[in-house]
């Protein structure tokens, strides 16, 4: 179970479809590091969050932390190199892309991993994605959202208060790349405020997680 979704008021369709990638705007981070946004790229995220929280194969996680096993505060899927996606619109997203960053990447984005946040006590805390080669080179990592927003924090490497707050959700997305997995940190922080559930498609090279 899940907490109610608000649906966006400006979203009210069924017809799920990607706007194009022009709209994309950088924010340089320092450090080689960087951020691409483009609100409401996806139409009709409402739709598919509610699609995806019923169909998706979620998976609870538990992790040693501490020295005892602690439940993984959100749910989670993964599709790797070859699988299927849950939506045709996944796939045509990953297509999109590969396409629009294949000159700066220079490889597609070949995974998906999926979060499902249920209300403000699922959350993700602070990290880079530095399993694999991005623990030595420059990669990115493409995020859409869908459901209520929840914000991206993110901070430079080696600790302190979030030094940007990106809120996303009904269908936002945001582009980590350069060296942000290695000299920056990102976390989806718990929350006191009543807040919906939100889902992120996380899409990556191969090799990086």
């Amino acid at each position: 179970m899940h907490a109610p979704l608000q649906g966006s008021l400006f979203d009210q369709t069924d017809d799920i479809r990607l706007a194009p990638l022009d709209g994309l705007r950088r924010r340089e981070l320092g450090s080689g590091a960087w951020v691409d946004l483009l609100p409401g790229w996806l139409t009709g995220a409402d739709a598919l969050f509610e699609e995806l929280a019923a169909t998706v194969p979620w998976r609870a996680e538990r992790r040693r932390m501490y020295e005892q096993d602690v439940d993984v505060p959100r749910l989670l899927s993964f599709y790797g190199d070859g699988q299927p996606l849950p939506h045709p619109v996944l796939a045509e997203a990953r297509a999109a892309l590969s396409r629009h960053y294949a000159a700066e990447l220079g490889e597609p984005f070949t995974t998906a991993g999926l979060c499902f946040y249920r209300d403000g006590r699922d959350s993700v805390a602070w990290h880079g994605d530095r399993t694999g080669r991005s623990s030595r080179e420059d990669t990115m990592v493409a995020i859409l959202s869908v459901g209520d927003p929840r914000d991206l924090a993110l901070r430079p490497h080696g600790g302190g208060p979030a030094a940007l707050r990106l809120p996303l959700g009904h269908g936002d997305l945001a582009v980590m790349g350069g060296s942000c997995q290695r000299t920056w940190e990102h976390a989806v922080l718990k929350s006191t405020r009543a807040v919906g559930p939100r889902i992120s498609i996380q899409f990556r090279p191969h090799g990086v997680r």
